[in-house]
């Protein structure tokens, strides 16, 4: 029985499933860790190869353990899945982890830094913020619209209809209403305050990140999108093409084909819902300016064919495209000739 070369880690709270082999792939160790053992027992093993799952903290003993020395690979869990032999136990799943971390044509996902998640949990916080703002801004306007004060949608017409609830001597709105509504009234600015404070230091780690500037030159990529491009992709490299990396955000035709015949749908809505969320409404606002789409003609053709939601997706699937062409090259996005 050899040293132990590659492990397969099924990582969890507090119990961790570990399955190595040797060279030969015989088992050598096939045991559970606590969690306070987990960084004793691999600063002790020499350096091998570690297979883990892409799941909550994955990236985090990525790099604890990758400091030891050993070569942390990621894999997204639905690739590591068809490996799982009969029922599903956590013994299990460590010896498909270590079985699928070893196949050739296994895709990996890069490790993130820590500056990298923290500007993700940034924009997940400032996400979770605009969805709190939305709810009481269709809160307010329920609850006033029962009194017949009404306003035109945006939040400058929120605005307007907190102005109504702060006016003690508007008769429309009863006392007893206008307490509760003063209280949401309240929370909505403050989580409007909130917001701004979270995009402010956004557009700080963007003016320090050079791929997030190089990113934001794209139409209909502004620093929201490019901060978290940025952030989200660790390395652009381990995509073999812009497709590939458009197809992770789900931006391309789901496929059923079969005899030699190909049959396309809608899109397949995999990978990164918020990426593509962001690029999506990137592009639905470039439609909107003309010299944008002057500047692609085979936009305005598609718009002649096409609605323009369609067409939304379409172009959002380009700018991911170009996206990863600059991530890989660190060149400056460069405007179609068309434009010129």
């Amino acid at each position: 029985m050899g040293n132990v070369t590659v492990i397969g880690l099924d990582i969890a709270k507090h119990v961790f499933q570990i399955h190595g082999v040797d060279e030969s792939g015989a088992i050598v160790v096939r045991r559970q860790l606590r969690r306070a053992e987990m960084l004793p027992y691999f600063g002790n093993l020499a350096p091998c190869l570690i297979g883990i799952e892409a799941c909550a903290t994955a990236h985090y003993w990525g790099r604890e353990l990758g400091a030891f020395g050993h070569e942390v690979r990621l894999m997204p869990p639905q690739y590591v899945k068809p490996y799982v032999k009969r029922n599903k136990t956590d013994a299990a799943d460590a010896e498909a982890i270590c079985e699928a971390v070893v196949r050739p044509s296994m895709r990996f996902v890069g490790i993130k830094s820590t500056d990298q998640q923290a500007i993700l949990v940034l924009h997940r916080g400032r996400d979770l913020l605009v969805r709190q703002r939305t709810m009481l801004s269709n809160a307010v306007r329920g609850h006033l619209a029962e009194f017949g004060v009404i306003e035109k949608q945006g939040m400058a017409g929120t605005m307007r209809l907190v102005a109504v609830i702060a006016d003690a001597g508007d008769a429309r709105v009863p006392d007893l209403a206008r307490q509760v509504l003063a209280s949401m009234a309240g929370q909505l600015r403050d989580v409007m305050t909130r917001i701004e404070a979270l995009k402010c230091a956004m557009m700080a780690w963007h003016k320090q990140n050079p791929i997030s500037q190089l990113l934001a030159d794209i139409p209909g990529i502004g620093p929201v999108t490019a901060t978290a491009i940025a952030a989200t992709v660790a390395d652009a490299s381990v995509f073999t093409s812009g497709r590939q990396f458009s197809a992770w955000l789900g931006l391309v035709p789901r496929q059923h084909s079969t005899g030699g015949k190909q049959r396309l749908g809608g899109i397949s809505k995999r990978g990164d819902g918020y990426l593509r969320r962001l690029l999506v409404t990137g592009a639905t606002a470039a439609l909107e300016r003309s010299k944008s789409t002057r500047a692609r003609p085979w936009v305005q053709a598609m718009l002649k064919r096409h609605p323009k939601k369609k067409v939304a997706v379409a172009l959002a699937n380009k700018m991911a495209r170009t996206a990863w062409a600059i991530m890989n090259t660190g060149e400056v996005y460069r405007a179609p000739k068309a434009a010129a």
